[in-house]
Parts: structure tokens; C-alpha cells; sequence
């Protein structure tokens, strides 16, 4: 079973997917400025998810295009289509590595193995994992206020299913217990 992190996250990212369903690619493109645009979110998100995870962890970088919605990128409308593929290659190739981990290498600092000069993080692989989860529930909730500035209604309430899809699981050092 992965990491109760790891699944978290998992959960995370399904409700950032409940909390955009049925947004049209002309809606995902819209701008209320200084906010970004919902299809650049999703390109955001996925550029976090491969920096740390494909990028940094394994040296690989499967959709190059998102680096557009990095930090600090010029604003973009990036097309919708695009950012949800690029996000599910992110995330799917990911999900592979992120399998693999448990406490030990969670609370390592590893993570830049194939960035030119390596140099340990400040946080550990757990830290940016709990980064990342937390970075999807900013971006779920300011998609939600995009929405709303659409003139969209009834929205998803969240958290969702949390006790059915994502209950509490000890995480403990004996890994044998998760």
C-alpha cells in the first residue's frame, strides 16, 4: 500500500478534479485579473508534481509546456485540452515513484539527485509532499472563486469523502502496519 501521504494526496488531486468538472475550455481561460485563469492552475499544479517528482527525483520531464505555468512565468491562458493531458501524464508517471516511497525516504532531503549541482533541500521529500498536497487545496479553493465570478452555482462542497476515500491511517516507522 503507498505511503498514508501519498494517498492523501491522491485524494487531494481527486477533489481538485470534482472541484473543476464541467468548467468549458472558453470558462477555463478566463482571466480575473491579477488571478490566473483555471487552466493555468491545473498547468501549475502539474509543473509543481513533475518538478519534485519526474524532474528533480528521477530526471525526466515529460511535459515540457508546463513549465510556462511555473512561478514567477508571465500569465498565460494556457488551452484547457492541453493542461488536463499534460496534468494526468504528470500525475500517472508520478504515481509510480511515489508508490515506491515509505518514512524512511520521506524524511530524507534526496530529492535533487539529477539537478546540476546537487545540493540537499532544506525540506525533505515528506515536507514537499505535504507542500504539494497543501498547494492543491489553495489552488481547489481559489478555483472555486473563479467559478463563482463565472456565475457558476452549486458548487461541490468540500472536503468531500474524506472517511470513505481518505481515513486517517497511523503512519508509523514499521512500515509493516500501513
Amino acid at each position: 500500500m503507498p505511503h498514508p501521504l501519498v494517498l492523501q494526496l491522491r485524494f487531494t488531486r481527486s477533489e481538485f478534479q470534482r472541484a473543476l468538472k464541467n468548467v468549458t475550455p472558453e470558462e477555463a481561460v478566463r482571466r480575473f485579473e491579477p488571478i490566473n485563469c483555471i487552466s493555468w492552475i491545473i498547468g501549475h499544479l502539474a509543473w509543481q508534481e513533475q518538478l519534485y517528482w519526474l524532474t528533480h527525483a528521477q530526471g525526466i520531464t515529460p511535459a515540457p509546456e508546463v513549465n510556462a505555468c511555473a512561478n514567477g512565468q508571465p500569465a498565460s491562458t494556457p488551452p484547457l485540452d492541453e493542461m488536463w493531458a499534460a496534468w494526468r501524464l504528470v500525475t500517472q508517471t508520478a504515481d509510480t515513484w511515489l508508490d515506491a516511497l515509505d518514512t524512511a525516504q520521506l524524511e530524507t532531503h534526496t530529492l535533487n539527485t539529477y539537478v546540476k549541482p546537487p545540493a540537499p533541500y532544506k525540506e525533505s521529500i515528506g515536507t514537499r509532499l505535504r507542500r504539494t498536497t497543501y498547494h492543491y487545496w489553495y489552488h481547489t479553493g481559489e478555483s472555486q472563486a473563479i467559478r463563482q465570478l463565472l456565475g457558476h452555482t452549486g458548487l461541490p462542497s468540500f472536503v468531500g469523502d474524506i472517511g470513505g476515500k481518505a481515513p486517517y491511517i497511523p503512519e508509523t516507522k514499521d512500515e509493516t502496519n500501513i
